[in-house]
């Protein structure tokens, strides 16, 4: 897989939101796996792909919703997900920004060590690409959250990124490790944890619940051993309304 050519208007990009993004701190690279393998992050709303894309070492891949990555089709995924439940008095503007924004992020996404994630019968290119990006020495960073509330950390994971792991199998007779990272903005960090191996003698279904669930709990357990500090949610909700890693 060849890396996408970096233009030098996105390293331009790149290098701007560099100087006004915080530094975010890794800790626990000795948790990583040796070979490749899937990092699983909670998503910290934009926060994860950009602190990863910035500041996560080594040859990565980062999964991106594939709407985000063609104009016409950023501003209603972008309201939706970043700007829905602002005020109903200021929607307006973010309807607004939601289309000045959609060239410039489409070029982002397109520019960056993205793979497109498409949730119809596309996701099989999503998972080869993954594959293929594992098979060639890169990890790939996943933010499998959806809109169904967990606990105060994350939202409940959409599994179906466990397949990955059954395709890499068939590929090249390995099993997998997912490693699971908690991004705490506030604190800076992104902090690793102990990874889970795929087993590929386990009934797909059972596989998908045991390593999900194993993810979302060491993630919370993570995130909960840290000192206090604002979470930054999945779901777009108003700042006041932003839980702390305490429950």
């Amino acid at each position: 897989m060849k890396r996408k050519k970096s233009s030098l208007l996105y390293r331009f990009i790149k290098e701007s939101v560099r100087l006004v993004y915080p530094e975010i701190r890794v800790v626990g690279e000795e948790f990583l796996p040796d070979e490749p393998s899937v990092i699983v992050c909670n998503h910290a709303q934009m926060n994860g792909p950009i602190a990863c894309e910035l500041y996560f070492p080594g040859q990565r891949k980062i999964w991106c919703a594939e709407e985000m990555m063609h104009t016409k089709e950023v501003p209603a995924y972008a309201y939706r997900d970043f700007w829905s439940n602002k005020p109903k008095s200021v929607r307006w503007f973010y309807k607004i920004l939601s289309y000045i924004i959609a060239p410039i992020a489409s070029f982002i996404f397109n520019h960056a060590d993205t793979i497109a994630v498409y949730r119809d019968r596309r996701i099989v290119s999503t998972l080869r690409e993954t594959v293929r990006a594992l098979t060639e020495g890169m990890s790939v960073i996943i933010f499998p959250e959806h809109h169904v509330p967990h606990n105060n950390i994350l939202n409940d994971f959409q599994k179906g990124f466990v397949d990955v792991a059954r395709l890499y199998y068939r590929k090249t007779g390995k099993e997998i490790q997912f490693a699971p990272m908690y991004l705490a903005p506030k604190l800076k960090k992104m902090v690793l944890g102990k990874p889970i191996k795929y087993s590929h003698d386990t009934p797909r279904a059972e596989e998908h619940t045991r390593i999900c669930e194993y993810l979302m709990d060491t993630i919370t357990d993570i995130a909960r051993s840290l000192p206090k500090h604002t979470v930054i949610p999945y779901s777009n909700v108003p700042k006041k309304d932003y839980p702390t890693n305490i429950l």
